[in-house]
């Protein structure tokens, strides 16, 4: 699973008086990835295969996903030297497509479940923040770390539904669509899916990528909603 957000949103879109702390992002970031990766490790042990729960990836624990390169030191070298982007990755769930009922189906079943747990627990925070904004809330303490819980939540979710592999979305779409095409398109995803990607990232249009120009609007429109008083910019 590959993660990818624009640091640059945080401050274009002013959910804050003051810049997220690098601790702060890091642990939303931590916290993201684990629910996102036990959400898939969940599903595929409730669709009857039990390889990523046998494998210890049914886990709240952080460190039973984090890959040292792609969760760690990658993003902090790119934090670090102030990078206006950041990704990076956490280990994949495998999962065994014969142990389920109906592969085609429950592999997106179980690709969905990543992106949709961060909306899900992106919506609970925002409920968290409506009453950390309560006059005298013993959770204003926690202010700054509700923000990027949020923002980063959201980011990831949007950005794996982008539908091609290695992403969330190219599984989902592969198993939303009748059996042949979904096989042509499969191979070619799988052929060409990772530059694809790339070619996104690359920033091709007046400095900007593809990508950015996507998630943007769609992670700006999503916190318009969750986060109160903070219109699409």
């Amino acid at each position: 699973m590959i993660v990818f957000f624009k640091r640059v949103n945080y401050t274009i879109l002013e959910l804050s008086s003051q810049n997220m702390s690098i601790l702060s992002s890091i642990v939303a970031f931590a916290v993201a990835i684990t629910i996102h990766e036990a959400a898939h490790a969940w599903m595929a042990d409730r669709l009857g295969d039990p390889t990523a729960r046998l494998a210890g990836r049914l886990s709240l624990n952080p460190l039973a996903h984090v890959d040292i390169y792609g969760t760690i030191l990658i993003p902090l070298i790119l934090i670090f030297l102030g990078s206006p982007f950041v990704f990076g990755w956490a280990k994949p769930v495998v999962f065994d497509p014969y142990n389920l009922k109906n592969p085609r189906s429950d592999s997106a079943l179980i690709s969905l479940a990543g992106p949709l747990s961060n909306l899900i627990l992106a919506t609970f925070f925002s409920l968290v923040l409506r009453i950390y904004s309560l006059p005298f809330s013993p959770l204003a303490v926690f202010s700054g770390l509700i923000y990027p819980l949020i923002i980063i939540n959201v980011a990831l979710a949007v950005f794996n539904l982008i539908p091609i592999h290695p992403l969330d979305g190219g599984k989902i779409l592969v198993g939303l669509l009748p059996p042949e095409t979904a096989r042509k398109i499969d191979l070619f995803l799988n052929r060409y899916g990772l530059m694809l990607l790339l070619f996104l990232i690359f920033p091709v249009f007046n400095g900007r990528s593809a990508l950015s120009l996507y998630l943007y609007p769609v992670v700006s429109f999503v916190l318009s909603i969750l986060i109160p008083g903070n219109p699409i910019i």
